[in-house]
């Protein structure tokens, strides 16, 4: 771990760059290639196309005591270079505490693709949450990578 608060996996990925933003962008898709083990589904949600769109994602976790929902809110989107988000408790769905995903694609040539994994958690203050952050290892998020990788 880091210590400002930040974990990122790369991988070159054999897929271009928009074919993986596609997936990133479909949260039903998210479960597929989450090697943390929490996203269980989507909640009906629709495709991400901008920065202020919320999409819901049926998780589950000991650290939550066992199912719950996370409102994602988008924070970043360049269509086919980068997309992120920033969690939100069912309790709080309009307020993220402020750790953020972010996936960010670098075209290598036509065939395969940079993909970083960013885990940001510098922004977060409030102490029930920093006391359990970061609850994904980079390990985990290497598993992400090469599960997105199996997708193509």
């Amino acid at each position: 771990m880091s210590e400002d608060k930040k974990i990122t996996a790369t991988r070159t990925i054999d897929a271009p760059a928009a074919d993986i933003f596609d997936i990133l962008t479909l949260p039903a898709k998210h479960s597929g290639f989450d090697g943390s083990g929490f996203v269980r589904s989507d909640d009906k949600a629709q495709r991400i196309q901008a920065v202020g769109d919320v999409f819901v994602m049926n998780m589950e976790g000991d650290h939550m005591g066992g199912e719950y929902k996370m409102h994602n809110h988008v924070s970043a989107y360049d269509k086919n270079k980068m997309v992120g988000w920033k969690p939100a408790t069912d309790d709080a769905p309009n307020d993220p505490p402020g750790w953020e995903w972010l996936y960010t694609l670098e075209a290598v040539d036509g065939e395969s693709t940079k993909v970083s994994l960013t885990y940001d958690w510098s922004q977060v203050t409030d102490e029930k949450f920093l006391a359990l952050l970061p609850l994904v290892s980079e390990e985990e998020m290497e598993e992400s990578l090469q599960l997105l990788a199996g997708m193509f």
